[in-house]
């Protein structure tokens, strides 16, 4: 994870950046507001740490630039200025979070632990085999690139099918937990909905995916 340090003290910046290494952090150090948002320009960064009293462009100024550029990455500001009004001009200027000095490095580290956490863009909640992907979160499902359209039921199939990929299923475990019926043996809708899962997944594509597992069910995997 890379970090942004714009901190025109070296002593200060130096331990600092020796204690982020030390936790595993990228450290890139600035020691003037200009170079900061030069190297911010240029660079991707999970977190931006800047003091306010900077040679040639003050804190404040370079977080008001920062948000022009990324109105999302977490600033949090590290500075000798505490008072009230210091602190409305941080936050007014862009600042997530806003931290006086002297400090305990423990404490900026939660901090930025927390800032980090909470901006963290959230994943995609995607179940793939072979070139056939699951969306949990927008319910698409496409093979290929190649978006193809599910009934509900057929969805919910596929989805139970790719969240057990690999094991064979019965239609005793899919009239139960897709359906939420007792399994009648002398239906074979289970067999129908499967005939129409293959036809959309696997007639035009290869590999097959899904398989008949004669006297035992249904299996979701590569040939």
């Amino acid at each position: 994870m890379r970090v942004l340090l714009v901190e025109d003290e070296e002593r200060l910046a130096s331990f600092i950046r020796k204690g982020l290494v030390a936790e595993g952090y990228e450290v890139e150090v600035a020691y003037d507001g200009r170079t900061g948002l030069s190297l911010f320009q240029k660079g991707v960064y999970a977190v931006v740490v800047l003091d306010v009293n900077l040679p040639q462009l003050n804190g404040f100024e370079l977080c008001r630039r920062i948000r022009v550029v990324d109105e999302q990455i977490p600033v949090l500001m590290l500075t000798a200025l505490d008072s009230l009004d210091d602190k409305a001009d941080g936050f007014g200027a862009g600042a997530d979070d806003y931290l006086a000095k002297p400090f305990e490095f423990q404490e900026l580290l939660l901090r930025m632990r927390a800032l980090t956490r909470r901006h963290a863009p959230k994943q995609k909640q995607i179940l793939t085999l072979a070139d056939l992907e699951l969306n949990l979160d927008t319910k698409t499902v496409t093979r290929s690139g190649h978006r193809i359209d599910l009934t509900t039921r057929e969805y919910a199939l596929l989805e139970y099918l790719m969240l057990n990929r690999g094991r064979i299923i019965s239609r005793v475990d899919i009239s139960e937990k897709v359906w939420n019926l007792n399994f009648d043996t002398g239906t074979n809708v289970i067999d129908v909905y499967i005939s129409y899962l293959r036809k959309k997944i696997d007639k035009d594509y290869a590999p097959k995916l899904l398989h008949t597992i004669v006297g035992m069910g249904y299996v979701l995997r590569e040939s």
